[in-house]
């Protein structure tokens, strides 16, 4: 089995505000030792309470930011943090769909500007134009709103839109940070299933992580985190 996206011991850490002038300045440990493996056509879900670290995670598969300890490869090449032009064959390859289904999208941007920015960015030929209407039939919505703006719509059909710009490199991972958790209970299971439905349709590779009350400590074969980390194959 192919695995597209692996981290190993991946640690980070922050530093505090300083509650005094003596004390000693203070730390937290957001993220430690996490391992795992992503193999292509697979689905894996990390759960764990608000603040376990689950964003951060995220964002050092991106290369959004650097660990303390550990590393991240993709098809066996090293991913760090670096300058825009340096990330551009990982950008194509891996995109993220954020929490917040609002703030993400440029408010003064359009919505044909914001599903075609990732294709004008990363300079992939083609025409955007049509394929910004056809990402948006693949998301549900219709081509006539590309010249409408985000407020114009519900938290459900942002998210759409952002998963509609995910989508536009043709991506082989998507990840997800909580891309379910500011929608309303019916509102996340029509976008549950568009996920679904596109990760089988276009063979897509899925990372998701969604809150939970309780974390508990789970081993899996490429190593363990404090949160619940399991991962599962699509049929």
């Amino acid at each position: 089995m192919t695995t597209l996206l692996k981290a190993d011991g991946l640690s980070r850490t922050f530093g505090l505000p300083r509650t005094s002038l003596r004390a000693p300045a203070a730390h937290r440990l957001a993220v430690s030792e996490v391992s795992l493996e992503l193999n292509k056509g697979n689905s894996l879900g990390v759960v764990g309470e608000s603040g376990s670290g689950k964003s951060t995670l995220a964002r050092l598969l991106l290369a959004l930011d650097r660990p303390d300890a550990g590393t991240v490869h993709y098809r066996d090449r090293v991913v760090l943090p670096g300058a825009p032009r340096k990330l551009t064959w990982f950008r194509r390859e891996v995109q993220v769909v954020l929490q917040d289904p609002m703030g993400p999208l440029d408010p003064r941007a359009t919505v044909r500007d914001i599903v075609a920015e990732p294709l004008e960015c990363l300079r992939l030929a083609g025409d955007h134009d049509d394929r910004v209407d056809e990402l948006l039939r693949v998301v549900g919505l219709e081509p006539s709103v590309r010249g409408r703006y985000p407020h114009e719509f519900s938290g459900g059909q942002r998210q759409r839109i952002a998963v509609a710009r995910a989508l536009a490199p043709g991506p082989k991972v998507l990840v997800g940070d909580e891309p379910l958790s500011a929608l309303d209970v019916s509102v996340r299971a029509q976008i549950l299933a568009l996920l679904d439905d596109l990760a089988e349709a276009y063979g897509l590779t899925l990372r998701g992580a969604a809150s939970a009350r309780r974390s508990s400590v789970a081993a899996t074969p490429t190593g363990s985190h404090r949160d619940d980390l399991s991962s599962q194959e699509r049929p």
